[in-house]
């Protein structure tokens, strides 16, 4: 098998009551050769009789533990997880993904391309649906952009807190994940934040394939959406993506910036 040492990328991990999912992602990481310079996770309170299974994990597999007593929110887990990384780049993941064969070869690739590219502030993995706007960049990315008069609402998506590869820095540009409020609209002000900076970054091709999410019926996901938005109804879809186009723009326009 071979080996993908990344001895300048911090492997970032949010955890919160999966245990089982967590180790299975970092066993799929040492199953595929992936190697990094270290290993943060960043637990968002879980119970008692969790915390003790990670303390037990941690030590097999050689990762450092933020933890917190009470569960703070998303904005909270992502801001002190950040916090304590040592290493120029970081790989972001949630505790339910699993890496296919290729992501080796594909991190290796990915930070080539941020290291020849000082520009690049970020380079996604995954998503549920292609960017909106990408041109071609080399074999295995598109760059993502923004046009001027771009009108399709998904171009705020740029961001999203699914798998990627990001400079550890990213706060000074982009600012901290906004805190004390529900974990869609966390990520909703950073996608914001990222047009509003002008961030540019790299969109994997075969997004769908390379890490496949898994929520087991024992470990369920804790992030909770509001239902309506996903009823396949023609009126609330017309409504809802009207709502959007406004508001979106809008917030790239008012929005006060993150800091």
């Amino acid at each position: 098998m071979k080996a993908f040492n990344f001895p300048e990328i911090s492997l970032l991990i949010t955890h919160y009551n999966r245990p089982d999912s967590l180790e299975n992602l970092l066993g799929k990481l040492k199953e595929i050769g992936c190697n990094f310079g270290e290993i943060v996770v960043s637990d968002d309170g879980s119970s008692l009789i969790i915390r003790n299974r990670l303390a037990e994990l941690s030590k097999l597999y050689d990762f450092r533990l933020i933890g917190t007593e009470n569960n703070r929110g998303l904005g909270n887990n992502l801001n002190k997880g950040q916090d304590a990384v040592l290493k120029p780049y970081t790989l972001y993941l949630q505790e339910d993904f699993e890496p296919g064969a290729l992501f080796g070869e594909k991190l290796s690739s990915a930070l080539s391309a941020m290291a020849n590219n000082a520009e690049l502030d970020i380079v996604k993995f995954y998503a549920y649906y292609a960017y909106p706007y990408l041109k071609p960049f080399n074999d295995d990315f598109d760059e993502m952009y923004v046009p001027t008069m771009g009108l399709d609402y998904s171009k705020i998506y740029f961001y999203t807190d699914h798998p990627h590869l990001r400079r550890s820095n990213f706060f000074n540009k982009f600012g901290r994940y906004p805190e004390g409020i529900k974990g869609d609209m966390t990520e909703y002000k950073m996608c914001i934040s990222f047009i509003q900076n002008k961030g540019k970054g790299l969109f994997y091709k075969d997004f769908a394939n390379l890490l496949l999410q898994r929520n087991s019926v024992s470990e369920p996901s804790t992030m909770q959406r509001t239902n309506w938005k996903h009823r396949p109804n023609i009126l609330i879809k017309v409504l809802r993506d009207s709502y959007r186009q406004v508001k979106y723009n809008l917030d790239i326009l008012t929005m006060k910036r993150l800091k």
